[in-house]
């Protein structure tokens, strides 16, 4: 039911990654950064996880240990700052010491000026995050007053642990992505993940060499960057591939530009939720091939939307990737329904969530406080 809005304007502070941080976290706070500030009956501000420090102070980002320590001091004095203006405190999660170093100072600092506060955990790795980190993370998340996830996996990981999470599925903005149709795929695939263990662009590779041995001139474009580039680049080279291209890091209209020149996307994660990767390949008419990693059941229909193939089995996602090189007509049938799939993820169906929550927190509402609770009803809305 919508919360009535006859009261003042919601004062919402997202507290987020800027662009500085690669990653869906990023992303998303900047997607709904934008509609937010289009909506009358909210005021929204945005403060970074991340500060850029003024004039000569940068330079001591650069240096590596240095840089954290500033880095969060800057951040904590910016959270007592601005927090105190605001009537609903927005953060933005991950896991693990992005968990202590983010979240944790936002969501005290909240509770410091009893603010109303809503987490929302974006990261795949929650399972391990809170079996590791149980005595700390699960009170920390409890200060939250009300715990968002974009998946019906997170909500059944944190029910697990006595929490209470509801979902609301990430925003994919469809009309900023170019559809193209693909009546014969090319052997040209595209892999966009960040390069962490955890994404397995390894695998990829490993896929394509299978590949490539049954199509010499078949190419791979992967896009990313991270503490695995340089282990990766060099077991590209131990495979002996050719036509595979390391483009680093890219802006939005360059990833819509490889989106549009490749036909097949490639996904090999060990650990993930509801990656933007997979709805943008979806959006822009590449079929997708991947593992069955994390939340990634809960957003695909095998043989309907995507090939999906158990985690580790790279020879799989490679034959996986020539079944749809052999059968277009597998291939346009995946491609039509994963456009329809989109449909979920647009701001018509997002926006009276996140718009109804802001209003019923704003207004004082405590029917929502996070707290442990055995008895979690899970939803899959967002299926």
């Amino acid at each position: 039911m919508p919360v009535s809005r006859k009261t003042k304007k919601p004062q919402v502070l997202i507290v987020a990654p800027s662009f500085d941080i690669l990653g869906g976290q990023a992303v998303q706070a900047a997607r709904l950064l934008e509609r937010l500030n289009q909506e009358p009956g909210l005021e929204v501000g945005f403060l970074a996880v991340n500060p850029r420090l003024p004039g000569v102070l940068r330079k001591l980002q650069t240096i590596k240990y240095v840089r954290t320590v500033v880095t969060s001091i800057a951040y904590l004095a910016s959270l007592l700052t601005r927090v105190r203006k605001y009537d609903v405190i927005h953060i933005f999660s991950a896991s693990y010491f992005s968990f202590l170093l983010a979240p944790t100072p936002a969501l005290l600092v909240g509770k410091l000026y009893a603010k109303k506060l809503l987490l929302n955990y974006h990261s795949g790795e929650a399972k391990d995050h809170l079996q590791r980190w149980r005595r700390s993370a699960i009170p920390t998340l409890s200060l939250a007053d009300v715990l968002i996830v974009p998946s019906a996996y997170l909500v059944r990981v944190f029910a697990e642990f006595g929490l209470h999470a509801e979902p609301i599925v990430n925003l994919i903005e469809t009309d900023r992505f170019r559809f193209r149709e693909r009546p014969t795929l090319r052997p040209v695939f595209l892999s966009n993940r960040n390069f962490e263990k955890h994404y397995g662009v390894d695998r990829v590779l490993r896929a394509f060499a299978t590949i490539q041995k049954r199509i010499p001139e078949a190419r791979l474009i992967i896009v990313g960057d991270g503490p695995e580039r340089t282990p990766l680049e060099e077991l590209a080279r131990d495979l002996n591939l050719h036509n595979v291209e390391f483009t680093g890091r890219v802006g939005h209209e360059r990833i819509v530009e490889l989106y549009d020149s490749t036909d097949i996307f490639l996904n090999a994660s060990e650990i993930d939720n509801q990656p933007l990767s997979l709805l943008e390949a979806f959006a822009c008419g590449l079929p997708v091939v991947t593992t069955d990693a994390g939340g990634i059941p809960d957003m695909v229909v095998p043989e309907k939307t995507a090939l999906v193939v158990p985690r580790g089995e790279y020879e799989q996602l490679a034959a996986s990737a020539l079944r749809l090189l052999n059968d277009s007509t597998l291939a346009k049938s995946m491609i039509d329904q994963a456009r329809l799939e989109c449909r979920k993820y647009g701001w018509g169906v997002v926006r009276e969530q996140w718009l109804n929550l802001y209003h019923e927190l704003a207004a004082g509402s405590d029917a929502r406080q996070v707290k442990p609770d055995h008895k979690v009803v899970v939803s899959t809305s967002c299926r």
